[in-house]
């Protein structure tokens, strides 16, 4: 197949992604749906599910495959993107680097991303392709966010935006208040088989607001912290 031809197959796909994924989950930001098409999915992929970059399923970033080590569907990594809102003079903090690809995304929208990952070789891929991908303004960091409080990332703080790439119990409160008042976290909450995008603003010093407003079911993120089961 010449490279005219592969070049042409994703393009469609890219095109049939927003078109037939994208907009039918209400993802309708012109800024979203223009990024979309300009990064490349693609290039963010493991060669060996490189044809699936565009499909509306999980993608494994790990071989042999390691739970939680993926890549969301598209129409959550850009529901979760128009939900945030991101402003050209955001901080941004990113837990679960995995690809890169939507810290890329972010990248675009936002003043400076900081991202972290678990894995010191999926870190290593990212960096590799944000730097690929013309990416200047994001950081990828080797550290378990959930540790200590997130240590890792207070030095940064306070997050004009907080994205957490994968499902946790509930959302904890050393994260939290890592946000500036204004800000706005996201995170798929719950447990399976019942999990809901979570949208969490800071409105004051003491006070926050909680959205929930549309469920999907996403792979758990390590080492955050995870509500005993035992009932009487």
């Amino acid at each position: 197949m010449s490279t005219a031809a592969t070049a042409f197959d994703f393009e469609q796909a890219r095109f049939n992604m927003i078109e037939q994924q994208i907009r039918p989950w209400e993802v309708l930001d012109a800024r979203v749906l223009g990024l979309l098409a300009q990064v490349k999915r693609e290039q963010f992929v493991p060669a060996a599910f490189r044809a699936l970059a565009l499909a509306d399923m999980e993608i494994p970033l790990s071989s042999p495959a390691v739970e939680g080590e993926c890549m969301l569907p598209p129409k959550v990594e850009a529901r979760a993107l128009q939900d945030l809102n991101l402003q050209p003079t955001d901080n941004v903090l990113e837990i679960g680097t995995g690809s890169g690809y939507m810290a890329a995304l972010m990248g675009k929208l936002a003043a400076h991303v900081l991202s972290l990952e678990i894995n010191p070789v999926l870190a290593q891929q990212a960096q590799a392709n944000l730097k690929a991908a013309g990416i200047t303004n994001v950081e990828v960091r080797v550290a378990d966010a959930a540790a200590s409080r997130f240590a890792a990332c207070v030095s940064e703080a306070p997050y004009d935006a907080i994205i957490v790439s994968g499902s946790i119990a509930e959302v904890p409160s050393d994260l939290l208040e890592l946000l500036k008042v204004g800000g706005r976290l996201f995170a798929i909450v719950g447990q399976e088989p019942m999990m809901r995008a979570t949208l969490v603003r800071r409105s004051s010093e003491v006070a926050y607001h909680t959205e929930q407003p549309w469920d999907i079911v996403a792979p758990r993120m390590r080492h955050f912290p995870e509500p005993s089961r035992f009932q009487f």
